[in-house]
């Protein structure tokens, strides 16, 4: 009789396992009605009982339809259907503040004015709702650095939106501050809204009929030049994650991966956008500082 001939498994390295496996949400867009309330229980659940299991989930933003134009009452609604639902979710999860989530920036300067007073008023709610210390921080997971941004900022009423997308100074001091602390060998994973870097906002409406491409700071961050300056500075830079768009897109530049990973939402719960249908990403972490990733239709 044949002899049976014993094969060794190959053996499983740093580099070859994902020390950290993370579902990535964005932009669900919570609101009243019961299909975004029953869809979004379905992604968690989807999330809590993938196989190989998630470690953690990052959300990335606009938690809520809208809380920008929305009274506080409604604000406030919007956000106890988002925390019920995350009330399913067994994971720990790190929250970035999406522009959707900021209270009261849509209205008037006049009424902007009188809500100042209101420590809710601008991230105050957002930061109260997702139990955060701060608009922004850091924090380290199984031998990787992550930065949570806020990158939703006032601009002036007469721009296509009355918010941009970029650092203020004091986050962008504290930032590179921190980045100089960090150790060179430990992988940087930064998390923000809106987009750094990435190019899908050029397809997403028609940015060049007037014969140059003309691409608004609300979509992608307007000191983008300023941070990938910064992040070349520092080669242990790996990631950037980042929402707001509602598609996905793997862009690297300079070494540095900008992944904007989609839409829990799709099309505001209408159905796909751009053929993007909702989903979330699935990100694998490498201890060398490598990345893979997989777009789940939940």
């Amino acid at each position: 009789m044949p002899t049976e001939t014993s094969i060794p498994l190959p053996t499983v390295t740093p580099e070859t396992q994902p020390v950290l496996r993370i579902a990535h949400i964005s932009d669900m867009h919570i609101d009243l009605s019961q299909k975004a309330n029953e869809h979004f229980r379905r992604a968690i659940r989807n999330i809590t009982q993938h196989a190989p299991a998630f470690d953690v989930v990052f959300n990335t933003g606009d938690c809520v339809m809208d809380a920008m134009w929305a009274g506080l009452d409604d604000a406030n609604a919007q956000w106890d259907v988002f925390t019920s639902v995350m009330e399913g979710c067994s994971l720990p999860v790190y929250h970035a503040i999406g522009n959707h989530d900021v209270w009261g920036w849509g209205n008037s300067e006049e009424v902007r004015q009188t809500l100042q007073t209101d420590p809710l008023y601008g991230k105050g709610l957002a930061v109260q709702r997702l139990g955060l210390t701060n608009r922004y921080y850091t924090f380290d997971k199984n031998g990787w650095r992550f930065f949570v941004l806020d990158s939703t900022h006032l601009a002036d009423q007469s721009f296509f939106q009355p918010y941009t997308g970029k650092l203020d100074d004091e986050q962008y001091e504290w930032l590179a501050a921190e980045l100089a602390a960090t150790p060179a060998e430990t992988p940087v994973c930064i998390l923000s809204h809106i987009p750094i870097l990435g190019a899908n906002g050029l397809l997403d409406g028609d940015n060049e009929k007037s014969g140059d491409w003309l691409l608004p700071g609300a979509w992608v961050h307007i000191d983008a030049r300023r941070l990938w300056k910064l992040f070349w500075q520092y080669p242990n830079v790996k990631i950037c994650l980042s929402g707001h768009s509602h598609q996905v897109e793997d862009l690297k530049y300079h070494g540095v991966n900008y992944l904007n990973n989609g839409a829990i939402s799709g099309n505001w719960w209408n159905g796909a956008y751009f053929d993007f249908p909702p989903g979330y990403m699935s990100v694998s972490l490498y201890m060398d500082g490598s990345v893979t990733t997989e777009f789940i239709e939940y």
